[in-house]
């Protein structure tokens, strides 16, 4: 897990309601539930099947009855949940339950303070305003991998890690949030979904954990 900011500064956020996520019900589930969670490479795309010049799920994951609960980019890095409980999928996918996701995300530039606010409180995207979100600046994560490739540096222009933690996923959500503040995304690791945590999984590693609903 990371290391916190030493500058002391309070998560950004904006206070609301939290809505109670509702049950899905009616739904069997099977007789041996799994949960896996996955540590997903740069560049490995969430599904099991694909062209032969792209890398998949397959060679990492030995099982062939789970599935991906939600998705991440094949650029983003970090937690992926994977499952053969479809109730326990919709759960953790489906908008309505409004699950919290948590992002490492490393920018181009220092967000000042008024920005990272705006992150907070919401940003005007192409599809609508995003939910509010919290937001707090951090060192680099601790035994954090190498990325490959590496991301693209330039000497003159410094980055800044962020803690971002937001509660709807829509299409390359993280990457249109900083890029519609000034600070577009030069890594993206997620880091948890719910009460999942990356922590301990190095890229291409998984494990099994008991389902907790």
């Amino acid at each position: 897990m990371p290391k916190k900011s030493t500058s002391g500064a309070r998560p950004f956020r904006r206070k609301s309601r939290r809505s109670t996520a509702t049950v899905q019900s009616g739904q069997p589930r099977p007789a041996n539930p799994k949960l896996v969670l996955f540590n997903k490479p740069y560049g490995v795309l969430t599904q099991f099947s694909g062209s032969d010049d792209e890398a998949t799920l397959k060679p990492y994951i030995p099982f062939n009855d789970v599935y991906p609960a939600g998705r991440l980019d094949k650029d983003s890095e970090g937690l992926l949940l994977l499952t053969n409980d479809g109730s326990l999928q919709h759960k953790i996918s489906h908008p309505k339950h409004k699950l919290p996701k948590t992002y490492w995300v490393q920018v181009e530039g220092i967000p000042s303070d008024e920005v990272l606010q705006q992150l907070a409180d919401g940003v005007e995207l192409n599809d609508g305003m995003t939910l509010p979100a919290e937001v707090i600046r951090m060192d680099e994560p601790a035994n954090l991998w190498p990325r490959n490739p590496p991301i693209r540096e330039r000497k003159s222009v410094p980055d800044q890690w962020l803690c971002l933690t937001i509660r709807e996923g829509r299409n390359r959500q993280v990457r249109r949030m900083t890029a519609a503040i000034g600070h577009p995304t030069l890594r993206l690791i997620r880091a948890a979904i719910g009460p999942w945590r990356l922590a301990g999984l190095q890229p291409g590693q998984w494990r099994e954990v008991p389902p907790v609903w």
